[in-house]
């Protein structure tokens, strides 16, 4: 009867199948531009079909943010028409958001994210989703457990990052953690044919530690027991990789379906509707046909339930199987406490002229923060510049990772845990952190914002919450030389839209800093840190404020102004000190993140403003963007640049030198920083 009863199953699955792909040629007949990655997206159905209705991934459409079910990421974000058609047959959403998709006006773009209900993290750029499934896999191995699935391609395997993960999930043993490689043998130029071909793609993952199962992905029944052997056979260490070996378009008709993107004509869209019901209506009268041979109740029984779960109604009086009416299941998930609870006088306390080093504070102050769970870390092999993973190690040892010379793989994991609720942080070296991984990252957080704005699926507490913890910034790396010289990082990550950039001076200011982020809801910071010891400038009471300036010395009755950040704020303190001693009275400010109000006020003034930085000038720049807005005009001896550009001004790398040669050859010395501002006062 087992047989049977497997047969009969997969018959429904095969009906399914048939939904699914009419629903998918619907979504691109009635998209904006009617296009459709309808290669990828065809080839992916039989694997998501066998994963959301064989009775494989343990989901809860009515809060897909609960942790602690069964998680799913399409790292192949080509094929959300597919996804799509079965988050919204499965009640995710209404049917009618398949309509008019990639439009202005639509939650269903072109490539998956959180702004689409039931979807997690933003995927589209190759290699990205599967990392990101990983550090989902490292959370479901800590409470409550949880097993991850995710779907990526044999064209985004080319992607180095892909590597990244599955050395790493290998090594760490991630046995909660299934891929279904979509082996389509095609990609974007030649949908035919792999630029890198891989024909032994199973042994490639097997040396890294997986388990893999070769099957034929054109065929329910091996898809579906590859899926079961993982969800339901013993665990022995090792990540499961599926290797479903089908090409592009399988289960369409036409020759067209074989493209990798493509306009879907109607006549066409109208052709291949109609063949796949036709094929429909022939397996929903196989199945019958199977249900009236069967002359065992339990399994009659089992059967009915089981199409009942597929949300397909059998009427064997009518020979038909009928699709269930498509209900809204999904419901607002409730607001997130995301603020870390700690023991404030178990935090370092430091004076006021005392030195110290940061990443020592820092590690001081996790062992602190990190006591209640709620905080992750994950260095890439520079654990002891950041002081991160000695302090969260020193509270939970399961919760302080390092990937090792992997930094996209890192920040995929540090962004997993972040979708789960954790305040999490990632450090590397300042110019070590990868563009394309923070910019997706960023793109996740405005959709996650986007879907708590239109109150969908997700609430306040729901944004991610993770701090890029930038180690040796401004001239900190000194003879590393221009590849480690993190003068460049803040114009570039600082132009990634919603990342908060903040340079810190004092290793008082961090641990505020830190306490600020313990709040919860602080988003995405590019927290830059000091290396070497330093003196502490700012009192233990100290408070952190995004957006704030602070005076360090002096104030607005001065005659001249120095404003800078880092490690460059002890250089401006001992310029203003020299000139005092000859009788000039020059303030100085700390701008840890830009303050527009304080920059604008100092330029009203008409006394001249130096701008010191040991970068390429990020604060200029964002002053000169602000008083743009203003409708002011920078005018020259009113503010004045002296920073890592070059005479034309222009960015440019540094070369190896000590930290004096650096400050001599940018004019940022204590003594020709006071020079600067000699010339330009009587």
């Amino acid at each position: 009867m087992e047989h049977v009863y497997r047969q009969g199953v997969l018959q429904l699955l095969a009906i399914k199948d048939s939904d699914v792909r009419i629903l998918t040629l619907e979504q691109g007949r009635d998209a904006a531009d009617k296009g459709i990655h309808i290669g990828g997206a065809f080839s992916a159905v039989i694997p998501l079909v066998s994963l959301y209705y064989g009775g494989i991934i343990r989901f809860d459409v009515e809060q897909p943010a609960r942790v602690g079910q069964d998680m799913f990421v399409l790292s192949k974000g080509h094929a959300v028409a597919s996804m799509a058609s079965i988050y919204a047959d499965l009640g995710y959403f209404d049917a009618s958001i398949l309509k008019g998709s990639r439009s202005a006006e639509s939650i269903l773009n072109g490539h998956p994210g959180p702004i689409l209900p039931g979807v997690h993290i933003s995927t589209g750029p190759e290699g990205h989703g599967m990392p990101v499934a990983q550090g989902f896999a490292l959370a479901g191995r800590l409470t409550p457990p949880f097993d991850v699935y995710c779907l990526t391609g044999d064209g985004e395997m080319q992607a180095g990052m892909i590597w990244e993960a599955a050395m790493y999930a290998g090594a760490r043993h991630l046995d909660n953690l299934c891929v279904l490689v979509d082996k389509n043998e095609g990609q974007l130029d030649n949908p035919k044919v792999l630029q890198f071909p891989m024909p032994h793609l199973g042994r490639m993952l097997e040396s890294f530690g997986w388990r893999v199962l070769d099957i034929d992905g054109t065929q329910y029944d091996p898809v579906l027991g590859a899926l079961e052997a993982f969800r339901n056979g013993g665990r022995d260490g090792r990540p499961t990789a599926i290797v479903c070996n089908s090409r592009k378009g399988w289960g369409g008709f036409s020759s067209f379906m074989v493209g990798h993107k493509i306009e879907l004509p109607d006549a066409l869209a109208g052709q291949e509707i109609s063949l796949q019901q036709e094929r429909r209506k022939a397996r929903a009268a196989l199945f019958i046909q199977h249900l009236a041979h069967l002359d065992n109740a339990e399994t009659r029984s089992r059967l009915l339930t089981r199409a009942a779960a597929m949300r397909l109604e059998v009427d064997e009086r009518a020979g038909e199987v009928r699709s269930v009416a498509m209900h809204v299941l999904t419901r607002k998930a409730g607001a997130r406490d995301k603020r870390v609870p700690y023991d404030e006088s178990s935090l370092p306390k430091l004076e006021v002229g005392q030195e110290a080093t940061t990443s020592v504070v820092i590690t001081q102050a996790m062992k602190v923060f990190a006591v209640g769970g709620r905080v992750v870390s994950v260095d890439a092999d520079l654990g002891t510049t950041s002081g991160l993973e000695a302090g969260v190690g020193y509270a939970d040892q399961s919760k302080a990772l390092n990937v090792g010379v992997a930094e996209s793989n890192m920040s995929c994991i540090g962004e997993a845990f972040a979708v789960l609720g954790y305040n999490t942080w990632v450090s590397t070296f300042c110019p070590f952190f990868d563009w394309r991984v923070l910019r997706r990252i960023a793109i996740n957080y405005q959709e996650r914002k986007e879907a708590i704005a239109a109150g969908s699926w997700l609430s306040e507490g729901h944004n991610v919450d993770l701090t890029f913890l930038a180690t040796a910034s401004n001239f900190e790396t000194r003879t590393n030389g221009a590849t480690h010289m993190g003068n460049d990082d803040t114009q570039v990550f600082g132009q990634i839209a919603h990342i908060k950039v903040v340079d810190t001076c004092c290793p008082n200011q961090v641990l505020a800093a830190m306490k600020w982020i313990m709040q919860g809801n602080r988003g995405l910071v590019y927290l830059r840190i000091m290396r070497a010891p330093s003196p502490v400038l700012y009192p233990p009471t100290a408070t952190f404020e995004y957006g704030k300036g602070a005076w360090l010395r002096g104030d607005e009755h001065a005659a001249a102004f120095l404003v800078s950040s880092g490690r460059g704020v002890h250089e401006a303190l001992q310029a203003a000190a020299l000139l005092e001693s000859s009788g000039i009275r020059v303030g100085v400010v700390d701008m840890p993140s830009f303050d527009e109000s304080l920059m604008t006020k100092l330029y009203d003034s008409g006394k001249p403003t130096f701008i010191a930085e040991q970068n390429n000038g990020f604060l200029w720049s964002q002053t000169r963007d602000g008083l743009f807005r203003s409708q002011r005009i920078a005018g020259a001896g009113k503010l004045i640049p002296i920073n890592t550009l070059d005479a034309s001004g222009r960015p440019q790398f540094i070369h190896s030198a000590t930290y004096p040669q650096l400050l001599e050859a940018f004019r940022l010395s204590p003594k020709l920083v006071a020079d600067e501002v000699r010339k330009l006062l009587p």
